[in-house]
């Protein structure tokens, strides 16, 4: 099997695909030494505790697969969510702070998004020219 971004989105659920992204994630050590033999007291469990683990190289690939399907279903659905929070009333100030960024910043993002939908043909003309006017004029 490849391990490609393609490949694993079509086999996880999000769910799916967050969690084993957390479990590989919390699974390696972070060491950027290359792998080395640890000599383990079989008979002493306290020994395990000072064990750390890395993943193997199939693994990681796969880290970094699922790295990158979660990150591109999160940015699928950035657009329905500034769209939902401006449907709903929704004032820039308050968007930018979900975003953690300036109002002026979350209008500019928002307006990207839909002109990367609308070139990938994503969103429509017509729908694109709807969400821009619910944008609404460009907060200072």
């Amino acid at each position: 099997m490849d391990i490609t971004p393609e490949v694993l989105d079509r086999e996880f659920s999000l769910t799916t695909a967050v969690t084993r992204l957390d479990f590989l994630s919390r699974r390696d050590s972070g060491a950027t030494t290359l792998n080395t033999v640890v000599d383990v007291d079989a008979d002493d469990w306290a020994s395990i505790k000072d064990t750390t683990t890395s993943l193997d190289v199939a693994e990681s690939l796969e880290l970094l697969a699922l790295g990158e399907v979660v990150a591109r279903r999160a940015r699928d659905s950035e657009l329905t969510g500034f769209r939902a929070a401006l449907r709903g009333g929704a004032s820039w100030e308050q968007v930018a702070a979900a975003l953690g960024v300036r109002p002026e910043e979350a209008w500019a993002r928002y307006h990207e998004l839909i002109e990367r939908q609308e070139r990938s043909q994503t969103l429509d003309a017509e729908a694109a020219e709807a969400a821009r006017e619910l944008a609404g004029t460009r907060p200072s």
